[in-house]
């Protein structure tokens, strides 16, 4: 079977899910993290094992609340992505009640040197990749899924009707790709807080624990003398309307030592994350790679059920 059919099955479910109201489409998303705490499911042990990493000053009872909180947010993100990948994007963009710093956008458009958008796993990355996409032009870089109807199916989702975004496997001539959209003055996205393959990137302190770090940002915004900036979308008051931030990048994010630029990258989503811990995305797994002559092991290792 072609994998665009299933991929057309599963649009079809992820479009009914999307026309709940609002209030049932959260109801839903409490009732999975409940679920998820209830099992100790995946997402439950991987939440819990990074607060305590990443704040381990918090008293159990805060690190349970803010536990909850998080598994909260992440169930209720799943289920209005589903949502803006399924609904008319004006319909998604008119949930947007306030821009912050769009004026750094425009500028760096209007300079002509080429935009790095960094976007963090914070709020709703998937209506900021629409509002991008409403303005400009962009290229997305992403991980594609493992199978080819989980691909078909974010192909068609992340589509747009104007043929504006150019999602990029980060593999192969990725780099190429990017550095000439960056060189004839376009914008490209890019999650800066996945970790990389061993060898794509550099450690750095993220909350105080060395994390595996992408060097490509860095490397892109030296190379090429483009306008770094961070961009993301957070919800107001658990409510489906959102807030969009542009900020400049810290000094060091294209510094030709690239030990540099991962330190200055990973400060900045961990300033993005501390306005609100609850909406960043705790549920993947940050620190599973070490440096090496540590003797550190892999820190999810006891968590993992096989």
């Amino acid at each position: 079977m072609r994998p665009r059919v299933p991929a057309a099955l599963l649009f079809a479910i992820a479009s009914a899910i999307g026309r709940l109201p609002w209030r049932l489409l959260y109801r839903g998303g409490d009732a999975i993290a409940w679920l998820w705490r209830r099992l100790d499911a995946r997402e439950s042990r991987v939440a819990r094992r990074n607060l305590e990493l990443a704040l381990p000053r918090l008293s159990d009872s805060e690190r349970t609340t803010l536990q909850r909180a998080v598994l909260r947010t992440t169930a209720r993100q799943a289920l209005e992505t589903l949502r803006f990948w399924t609904r008319p994007h004006a319909d998604n963009l008119a949930l947007i009640h306030a821009i912050e710093g769009g004026e750094l956008f425009d500028a760096a458009l209007q300079d002509g040197r080429g935009v790095i958008v960094a976007a963090p796993h914070y709020g709703n990355w998937e209506l900021l990749n629409q509002w991008l996409a409403s303005r400009t032009p962009l290229a997305i870089l992403y991980r594609p899924p493992e199978s080819a109807v989980g691909e078909a199916f974010l192909q068609r989702v992340r589509a747009d009707a104007g043929d504006r975004v150019t999602q990029v496997p980060a593999e192969g001539e990725a780099v190429r790709q990017l550095f000439k959209r960056l060189r004839d003055g376009g914008v490209v996205g890019i999650l800066p807080d996945q970790q990389p393959k061993a060898g794509d990137g550099a450690f750095a302190p993220f909350f105080g624990v060395p994390a595996l770090t992408m060097t490509l940002l860095p490397r892109l915004a030296a190379r090429s003398g483009a306008t770094v900036l961070f961009a993301y979308c957070e919800r107001v008051d658990w409510s489906p309307r959102f807030r969009l931030r542009i900020e400049a990048a810290p000094a060091g994010i294209g510094d030709d030592d690239v030990s540099v630029g991962v330190a200055a990258l990973d400060a900045a989503v961990e300033a993005i994350a501390r306005r609100d811990l609850a909406q960043y995305q705790w549920t993947y797994k940050r620190y599973t790679l070490r440096p090496s002559g540590r003797g550190e092991d892999n820190p999810y290792r006891d968590i993992e059920r096989r």
